[in-house]
């Protein structure tokens, strides 16, 4: 088994379902927290596949774009964790 076919035929379909059951902790999630971790999950996964995608088409330019991805997503998680930080602050 080649890399390729194990790439097509072993992680893609794992990313596919991880991709499915996050999104469906997305939808319903009971609070925000647990819908800004899906969304942060849901994020990850797409840099997964953007990175197989680079791989299997030997295309190395993409991988500059997840790893802007992956800031991005870092960036808001930690604007988030900032805005709940001061919410709570005010709540006392």
């Amino acid at each position: 088994m080649s890399l390729h076919d194990y790439l097509y035929y072993v992680i893609l379909p794992i990313l596919a379902i991880s991709s499915l059951v996050v999104f469906i902790r997305f939808v319903k999630g009971p609070t925000i927290v647990d819908r800004v971790v899906a969304l942060d999950l849901i994020i990850t996964l797409g840099i997964g596949e953007i990175a197989i995608y680079s791989i299997i088409n030997n295309k190395p330019t993409f991988l500059d774009i997840a790893t802007i991805l992956a800031l991005i997503a870092f960036l808001g998680t930690v604007a988030f964790a900032f805005y709940l930080e001061k919410r709570n602050k005010k709540d006392d």
